[in-house]
């Protein structure tokens, strides 16, 4: 049974910075609220979803104003953790997308304040009853949050059992921009990359190499293979966002446009023209193997500095 908000404010929560609380829905949630950021995370997939440094005028993750609150139902927005398969793989066509761990309760492991003033969260998941039926693994999962001036996560796979665990991940990062139509990413020039939408159509050339900054005037879904660092320069809300990668071989970039938008129906109005999502994580082919005994870490740095440079284009 799940501990309650005020059960774990007594063994976690820290006076002026983390509050637990029951939010909509009834799914518990933790209110960070330190001397550099504010954050918001749900325990229900160890979804972090708000984050945005007391120096920024607006938040750096995007959260749907139609995201839906429902106990085993993803949030739309934030950070989803997408594991043990990213996506929706060929040898699990009745899987849930994304795996399971964005739509099971996580439980608190621990909490504590860096030397630098910023907040840490450890939240952990188990294979148990909810997990078996739909994977055989036996794994130990970790997230550690880390929330200040800079936003830090850790996600670390542990085998527990006698068999291998392959696995694909990713931390599904949707970023909160000016508009999808001036934004660029820059940092996978030179990266080849697997273009979804191309290959769903049946393109006999759905892999490509990204030539400079990549631009968006269409949807998007590419899978890149790049784990190195990258970046959003944001002309409109004059910011650059960093996102700084290890344990990562790939780079999901994904945005789905209008069409797509109003098809999936939690985006609210408009709402794709400010998010885009850049997904660090080992997806597809970059599948990692984790021994009997042994662990792999996934680990992501955001920090977000100041840019002043004239937009990449005119506004539609």
């Amino acid at each position: 049974m799940s501990d309650s908000a005020a059960e774990l404010n007594e063994r976690h929560g820290l006076a002026g910075a983390l509050v637990f609380r029951t939010g909509p829905g009834g799914l518990l949630f933790a209110d960070i609220d330190n001397a550099q950021a504010r954050a918001c995370v749900c325990l229900q997939g160890a979804q972090l979803t708000h984050w945005q440094p007391h120096t920024q005028a607006h938040p750096v993750l995007w959260l749907s104003d139609a995201a839906r609150y429902l106990p085993g139902k993803a949030i739309r927005g934030g950070v989803p953790v997408c594991w043990p398969w990213f996506g929706t793989p060929a040898d699990r066509p009745g899987g849930p997308a994304h795996g399971f761990a964005r739509t099971l309760p996580w439980q608190v492991a621990g909490s504590g304040q860096e030397a630098d003033g910023a907040t840490r969260l450890c939240l952990q998941l188990a294979d148990g009853p909810a997990t078996r039926p739909l994977w055989p693994g036996a794994f130990a999962l970790a997230l550690q949050i880390t929330v200040g001036q800079t936003l830090a996560l850790q996600l670390v796979t542990r085998n527990t059992g006698e068999q291998p665990l392959r696995i694909t991940e990713a931390l599904h990062t949707y970023f909160r921009i000016g508009d999808i139509a001036s934004v660029a990413v820059q940092g996978l020039a030179g990266a080849s990359f697997l273009d979804a939408l191309a290959q769903a159509a049946g393109a006999p050339d759905a892999r490509r190499v990204q030539d400079g900054a990549l631009c968006f005037d269409a949807e998007c879904d590419r899978v890149y293979d790049s784990g190195g660092p990258c970046w959003i320069d944001d002309p409109l809300l004059r910011r650059r966002l960093h996102i700084d990668a290890t344990g990562s071989a790939s780079t999901v970039v994904w945005n789905p446009w209008e069409g797509k938008a109003q098809r999936l129906g939690d985006l609210g109005d408009a709402g794709w023209r400010s998010l885009l999502c850049v997904e660090s994580g080992n997806a597809l082919e970059r599948a990692v193997t984790v021994a009997p005994g042994g662990e792999h870490r996934l680990e992501v740095r955001y920090r977000v500095a100041s840019w002043n440079r004239p937009a990449l284009r005119r506004e539609p």
